[in-house]
């Protein structure tokens, strides 16, 4: 197969745009698709501090189905057509909700060993059943910093391949259905922590800053190459990103991490995390983030760089879950999107004593069926705060 420009297709497509009236890219498991655009659009204008947003789940066969396949743990590097199948059935079963969620297809198997596979790395695939991820990680690459200078960025590499060979079907298998998500960088420290280990990488800010900065560097390469090739492959819609994060985006968007800064100080973020992240959001169109429950002493900080166009909650363990603290976090990052998850019960609880901050996109739980998600949904799409 292959995506080759086949004019003809693409006039005709135009041509029954103009006739149905709707300019949408038309997805089969999303039929409000538009509408969800236009509510994710004004959510990023930030004209919409006063609205809330809203995923809500429905009991998943396919999810059961991958659990009774896969245990937690780790597995093999799985076959991606059985992937976009799972994401498909996933997807399909979802058609009647009408939430603000855009459908798009995680390539979990690229988040994190992409970046050490091609490499060199000795890469590791674990499976999720909570999610129906299968996700990768990879063992430090180097002893020390003396073999630095034997690495080297080799777009030729199985990996490379590999990766794109699974975008492609990716694609091929949604085209018309669902969407496919930008992935994770793996960029600045994180990088370096692909490379050393953390231990490592945080002694080497103090003993080895001019390697850290020559691996920063590269890891910027590294990771522009890996993004470009995903934008090559897997189109825009509407002139936007699929985003697991934030659902949809204007612009080339990447999804980026500060991970590293989570157990440090916020002047470390500043002397080694915020140049690296502002430089790939202006490669790019801007950038999502991740905050887990440990890092939330970045709120201030991450909140201004440019073309930051929403922060994602994590929840952890020993920390007061996000939602129950929404109006603090409000305060501290200013009108950025807000993405948090949170339990069915508690979110319609909050909702129902009109007490939702605004500006945020609430991914809750499972609702019973689809009909009470789209009650519910309804409830969302008319909140004022």
């Amino acid at each position: 197969g292959g995506m080759d420009g086949g004019s003809s297709s693409s006039v005709s497509s135009v041509v029954s745009h103009y006739l149905d009236g709707d300019p949408m890219d038309k997805l089969a498991y999303k039929p409000t698709a538009g509408q969800v655009i236009q509510r994710l659009r004004l959510l990023q204008s930030r004209q919409a501090l006063d609205r809330a947003f809203a995923s809500v789940g429905v009991p998943s066969p396919a999810l059961d189905e991958f659990g009774r396949k896969y245990r937690e743990g780790f597995c093999d590097y799985p076959d991606p057509h059985e992937r976009i199948a799972f994401w498909d059935k996933f997807f399909a079963e979802r058609v009647a909700v009408e939430d603000d969620s855009l459908p798009c297809a995680y390539v979990s198997e690229m988040d994190q060993g992409l970046y050490g596979g091609l490499l060199g790395g000795n890469v590791q695939f674990m499976a999720h059943p909570e999610n129906g991820w299968i996700s990768s990680m990879v063992a430090p690459l180097l002893n020390d910093w003396s073999e630095f200078d034997r690495l080297r960025l080799d777009l030729s590499h199985p990996w490379f391949d590999r990766y794109r060979d699974q975008l492609r079907i990716f694609v091929e298998r949604a085209a018309g259905k669902f969407a496919i998500s930008h992935f994770i960088l793996i960029d600045g420290l994180n990088f370096v922590f692909e490379l050393l280990g953390a231990t490592q990488t945080y002694m080497s800010l103090e003993d080895r800053p001019e390697m850290v900065r020559r691996a920063v560097d590269f890891a910027f390469e590294l990771n522009v190459a890996v993004q470009q090739a995903f934008f090559d492959c897997v189109p825009l819609v509407e002139g936007g990103t699929p985003s697991n994060m934030a659902q949809w985006i204007p612009g080339r968007i990447v999804s980026e991490s500060v991970d590293p800064f989570h157990m440090t100080s916020v002047a470390y973020f500043e002397t080694w995390g915020r140049e690296p992240v502002q430089r790939i959001f202006d490669r790019f169109d801007g950038g999502v983030l991740h905050i887990h429950g440990n890092g939330r002493h970045l709120f201030e900080a991450v909140s201004s760089l440019r073309r930051l166009h929403a922060i994602y909650l994590g929840d952890d363990k020993g920390y007061p879950e996000a939602f129950d603290i929404l109006p603090q976090i409000r305060a501290r990052t200013g009108d950025i999107p807000l993405v948090v998850a949170v339990d069915y019960p508690r979110f319609v609880d909050r909702l129902n004593r009109h007490e939702l901050v605004g500006g945020v996109f609430y991914k809750v739980g499972d609702a019973p069926d689809a009909a009470a998600a789209n009650r519910l949904m309804e409830q969302v799409r008319a909140y004022r705060t």
